[in-house]
């Protein structure tokens, strides 16, 4: 063999050597290193001490993990050398298709949580604190420009002030904490979070004045504060949330007027004011100017008044909640008219007066209409078939004046209505013209005449 051949051949095999090592080294998957695969150990331990986690889980976390654990990889810019880091922690199980490690009782919060994963994104507690007190911890400085999504629902006891979970969260997208122990004041941070698109603070504990600026939060899409003791004034600076979808502010102690600044809300679909003490000024006439709305509920605040023509523009309203909110008049025609999707109709428990329009009777997407405790009166204008569908959801009881025809009094959907008397039939004589003095002319005297007369020839 030539010089020249045995080179040839030992570059071969240096060659074949060098990409079977690449190909093994891209093979072997990166692993967790071993302190924060520890750290996550303990925050599961945490949550439900009465699983062993590492005989249970004993590879690495990152290649073999339990449901509700990322991982992810990171390339350093300056060496660039690939690691991997956790990313999520979900915890609490939610349902078969996201089965995240179960709670016990006693579940406790680590502290572990925001000093051992510095790539965090989301962090998922659901019903986890429900007996064991587990207060907000001190949050430092160093934690959370990664993380996107926090998220704690159901945990009543988690408790302690809002200010303690607010950090250095400026990626912060998602940020719901509802049916928590959370109390205290809304704070100033939280109009900072630039990034925010969701702030679901419902059902906590919260009070004060909502006196924060939200004015910076320009990406939210979703801003519901209710369940609360929040009191005072609506923030005018919700008007300029021009990207909102959704503003939920029910059962809390708003008062003053509903600020004329969520007219701006073009975007807005969804609007819950309903179960505040907003003062006496009718319902806004802004709502007109607010087309895609779908869903807009008042219920439970006195704000009087008529129900305003206001519906040429909304035709897009799936539902109304206007009960309880001393409202009088007549119901307008044009509901029923241009609000032609309806599907919820609630103006129970006023002081609504008249007849119920007939066009309510050509709502074919209805399936609730709740009308008791008013003052209407008339004829009930719904067909069998459209009774048939509502069925026990149309609700008009403590009508005292309203009736209904015979076919439908065997229904038990429409209450305890009185039949309606059949109707007179019309006498000719008294649509016949009649003088000043109240006599008949002569003219029309003699056309009574031939009208009996003419009666008592066919009867002969």
């Amino acid at each position: 063999m030539t010089v020249v051949s045995t080179f040839k051949l030992a570059l071969f095999f240096t060659l074949a050597s060098t990409l079977v090592t690449i190909s093994l080294q891209q093979e072997q998957p990166l692993l967790l290193n071993s302190a924060e695969q520890d750290s996550v150990y303990q925050v599961l331990s945490s949550i439900n001490s009465a699983t062993n986690w590492r005989t249970l889980f004993p590879d690495d976390l990152c290649s073999y993990p339990p449901h509700g654990i990322v991982c992810d990889y990171f390339t350093d810019p300056t060496t660039k050398n690939v690691t991997v880091h956790v990313t999520e922690l979900s915890f609490g199980y939610v349902s078969d298709f996201t089965p995240n490690p179960s709670c016990s009782p006693n579940s406790t919060f680590s502290p572990l949580l925001f000093t051992s994963f510095k790539h965090l994104r989301k962090l998922f507690f659901y019903q986890c604190f429900t007996q064991t007190q587990a207060f907000v911890p001190d949050i430092p400085t160093t934690f959370g420009s990664s993380l996107v999504e926090l998220v704690f629902i159901n945990n009543p006891a988690f408790v302690g002030p809002l200010s303690g979970i607010t950090g250095n969260f400026t990626s912060l997208r998602r940020l719901v904490l509802s049916g928590n122990g959370i109390h205290g004041a809304i704070p100033n941070a939280i109009g900072d979070l630039a990034n925010i698109e969701e702030i679901t603070l419902s059902r906590n504990k919260l009070s004060g004045k909502v006196s924060v600026n939200l004015s910076k939060l320009n990406k939210l899409k979703i801003l519901d504060l209710s369940g609360n003791g929040f009191h005072g004034n609506v923030p005018s600076s919700v008007g300029n949330l021009t990207h909102l979808l959704k503003l939920d502010l029910s059962s809390n102690g708003f008062s003053g007027k509903i600020p004329e600044s969520l007219s701006n809300l073009q975007a807005l679909d969804f609007l819950d004011l309903s179960f505040n003490r907003f003062g006496n000024y009718g319902v806004p006439l802004f709502l007109a100017a607010m087309p895609r709305l779908k869903e807009v509920h008042l219920s439970g605040n006195l704000l009087g008044g008529q129900i305003p023509e206001i519906w040429g523009n909304l035709g897009g309203i799936l539902g109304i909640g206007f009960s309880n909110m001393g409202l009088v008049g007549e119901i307008p025609a044009s509901m029923g008219l241009h609000l032609r999707n309806l599907s919820y109709l609630g103006l129970d428990n006023n002081k609504l007066n008249g007849k119920v329009p007939e066009e309510f009777g050509f709502l074919e997407f209805v399936n609730e209409i709740n009308l008791e405790n008013n003052n209407l009166s008339g004829r009930l204008p719904f067909s069998a078939n459209f009774t048939a569908k509502v069925g026990e959801k149309l609700r008009l009881k403590g009508n005292p004046e309203l009736c209904l025809d015979e076919k439908l009094s065997h229904r038990e959907s429409v209450g305890e209505l009185k039949k309606c008397s059949k109707p007179d039939i019309p006498n000719p004589v008294l649509f016949i013209g009649v003088s000043h003095s109240g006599l008949l002319s002569s003219s029309s005297s003699f056309l009574v005449l031939l009208l009996f007369w003419g009666l008592w020839i066919l009867s002969a």
